[in-house]
């Protein structure tokens, strides 16, 4: 049942739950309609956030986890406003090498063949956090609350009788109450505020842990991008860019590993884990001389059932989570909120409710279909490169040939994974360049 408004309470057109890079995006994307149309937009976040430029330096750390972002991506966040100053400090992925360890055959895809100047980009997650916040900070267009946590969530009738969202926040001693006629769920995997909701998840567990890290090997990645599927799992290496190194050697390493071998691998000492990552990625790069400090979770296929209601949409890791493999989960999660922006934006240009229900439904609609699309490409290769059958196991050579040497399959597989399966969203007022 549907309760109704008090009066002593803060009124936002838009409220974004969480300020991670998904929120923190969503926000930026909300600027224009903030401009223009006077949309009220406030963002909510656990953990204190920078109070002024000067804290969202660039800050380098030989550990920093990393985001791939396809070349899709690239013009969204030129569309942003945000690339010119991210762009600083991203290494380009000029090639992607695809092998199968001990089948002959590999898949070679080369930026230049496409006359673009990167098939993707690795950017460490840190620099891209600093950016956006920055772009809000300097923008001083939304109220954030931080550090704040969601204690309650529940629908209410708003002005009108349109359903509204009322949101109850613990700032240290003191309890808050937002009321948003759009409430946005941004606050990742294993979100608080969805289990708060009861929103049913579909859930598939691979049985794996992905164990991330940054290395160094002997010789320079070359903005080479690896994916390596073996026996054991697939290992996936991204190039990184060192500032001022004389050689560019470290990349960020996905390391995937059966549950039953995960403690082993992380507590292992670092010349025993840099054996077993030699054994399994050979020696393209030449010997692995250096690894940074582990991390590990366990690898699942997430997706809330329902990502929309009335008044309320859920978006990124909070809505679906996807297997590393192919890299395409912020990507992904991008191109969604994107298209929720574009939504409210619209709304916001016609005087209209960003949280009506038919609204919100005509958005999921399209991106059901993005999100099924992505799923079953990272779900596929999966299967096709996991399976230990003798047939699949030919299949998997003569697949790599193709996508070498038959250029229409080349094509589309590249288009994948630059994230330009479908078109892009668009929102008014971003920076096109």
């Amino acid at each position: 049942m549907t309760e109704q408004q008090p009066a002593n309470q803060s009124q936002y057109d838009v409220v974004i739950i969480g300020g991670g890079m998904v929120g923190a995006s969503l926000a930026c994307a909300l600027l224009p309609a903030i401009c223009d149309h006077g949309l009220t937009v406030a963002l909510v976040e656990t953990y204190p956030l920078p109070e002024n430029s000067e804290q969202a330096l660039y800050q380098p750390s030989y550990d920093d986890r990393s985001t791939a972002l396809s070349y899709g991506s690239r013009c969204l966040l030129q569309q942003l406003g945000v690339w010119q100053k991210l762009s600083e400090h991203v290494t380009p992925i000029e090639h992607i090498h695809v092998s199968d360890k001990g089948r002959f055959g590999a898949a070679r895809l080369h930026a230049s063949e496409h006359g673009i100047d990167a098939l993707g980009y690795v950017v460490e997650n840190a620099w891209l956090g600093r950016v956006l916040l920055q772009q809000l900070i300097d923008s001083r267009a939304v109220d954030c609350f931080t550090p704040a946590s969601v204690s309650d969530i529940v629908q209410i009738a708003g002005d009108g009788g349109a359903t509204c969202q009322q949101i109850k926040l613990q700032q240290g001693d003191e309890e808050q109450r937002l009321v948003a006629r759009l409430a946005v769920v941004a606050d990742g995997g294993r979100s608080p505020v969805c289990q708060q909701l009861g929103l049913d998840v579909h859930k598939s567990d691979y049985q794996q842990y992905a164990i991330v890290a940054n290395v160094s090997a002997e010789r320079n990645h070359g903005n080479v991008a690896y994916e390596r599927f073996t026996p054991d799992g697939p290992v996936a290496l991204l190039p990184l860019h060192e500032q001022d190194a004389p050689q560019q050697n470290r990349s960020a390493l996905v390391f995937t590993a059966a549950v039953e071998d995960v403690v082993d691998l992380m507590e292992m000492s670092e010349q025993a884990f840099l054996a077993a990552l030699q054994l399994r990625f050979g020696y393209r790069l030449g010997q692995f001389t250096h690894l940074g400090k582990r991390d590990s979770y366990p690898l699942t296929l997430q997706r809330i059932k329902e990502q929309v209601r009335p008044g309320l949409a859920v978006v990124g890791n909070a809505a679906h989570t996807l297997h590393p493999v192919a890299g395409q989960g912020f990507n992904l999660a991008l191109r969604g909120l994107m298209a929720l922006a574009e939504s409210i934006n619209n709304a916001a240009a016609t005087n209209d409710n960003p949280g009506d229900f038919a609204r919100l439904q005509a958005y999921f609609t399209e991106q059901q279909r993005d999100q099924d699309k992505t799923i079953a490409f990272t779900d596929q290769l999966l299967k096709v490169f996991g399976s230990d059958s003798a047939l699949m196991k030919k299949a998997r050579g003569r697949g790599l040939l193709a996508l070498e040497f038959f250029n229409p399959a080349k094509q589309l597989f590249a288009r994948q994974a630059m994230g330009l399966g479908d078109a892009l969203p668009r929102m008014a007022g971003g920076d096109h360049s």
